[in-house]
């Protein structure tokens, strides 16, 4: 074929080699190739971030609050039930047998579960109770006292044995007040000075006791807060003056204590007590003698009502004061007439009727005020100067908080020095 034979032979070799044979029915759809998937794990948050946010959301005020919140943190992983245990054994209420014997078991100082539990307890709350079947004992109190080395705060409410068919729901508080109860016992007393030096009591007491409460401040010579209510305790001649310098003194008694009992109380006090708070209205003599004797350190004075000369004039010479809180809707005019510069919170409540005025031309000219709590009464909300008041606040940049519920009033006036910011030559 010559020089043409390549027309020939090239594509018969081409079709050999390349030609595909398509068979149309083993054909499937196009598909993405395969692509190889990364195996994440789960975002962690780190621990000091969550124990943070659990301590920011924990309610010290209100502890029976965060049981719900905490409880469900617990079950999220090992890390969270860490911190919420801790955080919810912060505050621990017991109020019969059944509850310490849980309580027992749990801060078991033979684990370090246990450990870490007890050592978290910084505030308790007791229920003594002798109309209880199951009551707690006076043993099991002191024990569960014991098993708390960082305890702090030591709540201890006490109510004697009513008689068969006496113990009637609602009953007044005088009736209340008859029931015996028997004072603590040497080994009780033993086991509760080998435990904590607790730095706060508040002791209501409910019996015709009267001596429980020298018992327990005998053990406690640490004590730098006390509130005590019930039944006024009675002063024994032989009782060595109670040692502790005390800075805050709450009461709440049915009826007025004695002077002496103020001086045996109060005997180391007189230049170290900083806030008085008395829910009842005390006799002209005691509020003049806690004045007379402690007036000059105090900054922070609670009464529920002052009315009369003698009351004021006996206001007028807590020089140091920072705080004043009257609950009652009126209070004389002469008290912000001269109210000094050192006071930064003043709560008082109002009416219809209370004069405003006074307390307006305190807040335009007081240096030093940076707070005002007010409690509503019957027809206060619509005082004719409540709007005057509420300007002048904003004016001169002072907080103004207002509610109609006596019980969140006396929430919010409490700790309110501790929270609100002071001018820095006050700092130095």
């Amino acid at each position: 074929m010559g020089f043409f034979s390549f027309l020939y032979q090239s594509p018969r070799a081409s079709a050999t080699e390349t030609d595909p044979i398509v068979d149309l029915t083993t054909l499937y759809p196009p598909r993405n190739p395969a692509v190889m998937r990364r195996i994440t794990k789960e975002p962690h948050i780190p621990i000091e971030i969550v124990m943070n946010i659990l301590e920011t959301a924990y309610d010290d005020d209100e502890p029976e609050s965060n049981v719900k919140l905490f409880a469900s943190c617990a079950l999220v992983c090992r890390d969270w039930s860490f911190i919420a245990q801790k955080l919810l054994f912060r505050h621990v209420t017991l109020d019969n047998q059944t509850a310490y014997i849980a309580f027992q078991h749990a801060v078991d100082r033979s684990s370090p579960r246990g450990r870490m539990l007890g050592d978290s307890v910084m505030h308790m709350r007791l229920t003594l109770d002798h109309n209880q079947p199951y009551r707690l004992s006076q043993r099991s109190f002191a024990r569960a006292v014991t098993f708390c080395p960082n305890l702090l705060e030591l709540r201890i409410a006490l109510f004697g044995e009513g008689g068969p068919g006496f113990d009637v729901v609602g009953s007044p508080d005088s009736e209340r007040m008859k029931r015996p109860a028997p004072s603590f016992d040497e080994r009780t007393l033993a086991l509760l000075r080998t435990g904590p030096s607790i730095q706060s009591l508040h002791f209501s007491n409910w019996s015709d006791n009267s001596s429980s409460l020298c018992q327990l401040l005998d053990i406690w010579p640490t004590l730098k807060s006390l509130s005590i209510s019930g039944v006024p305790p009675q002063l024994l001649n032989s009782a060595a003056p109670f040692p502790c310098p005390l800075e805050e003194l709450r009461m709440n008694f049915q009826t007025a204590p004695s002077v002496d009992f103020m001086k045996w109380l109060l005997h180391n006090s007189t230049s170290s007590l900083r806030t008085l708070e008395m829910e009842r209205e005390p006799p002209l003599d005691l509020l003049e003698h806690l004045i007379s004797e402690h007036g000059a350190s105090l900054q922070s004075l609670a009464l529920p009502s002052c009315g009369g000369h003698d009351a004021v004039a006996a206001l007028q010479r807590c020089d140091a004061l920072r705080e004043l809180r009257i609950e009652s809707a009126w209070a004389p005019p002469v008290i912000f007439k001269s109210l000094s510069d050192s006071v930064e919170h003043i709560a008082f409540g109002i009416d219809a009727d209370t004069p405003l005025q006074p307390l307006e031309k305190a807040i335009k000219r007081s240096e030093g005020l940076r707070a005002v709590t007010l409690h509503i009464w019957h027809g206060g909300h619509d005082h004719p100067q409540l709007n005057a008041v509420k300007v002048a606040c904003a004016r001169r940049g002072i907080e103004l908080r207002i509610t109609e519920d006596i019980r969140v009033f006396r929430v919010i006036t409490r700790g309110v020095l501790d929270s609100i910011p002071r001018p820095l030559e006050a700092l130095y």
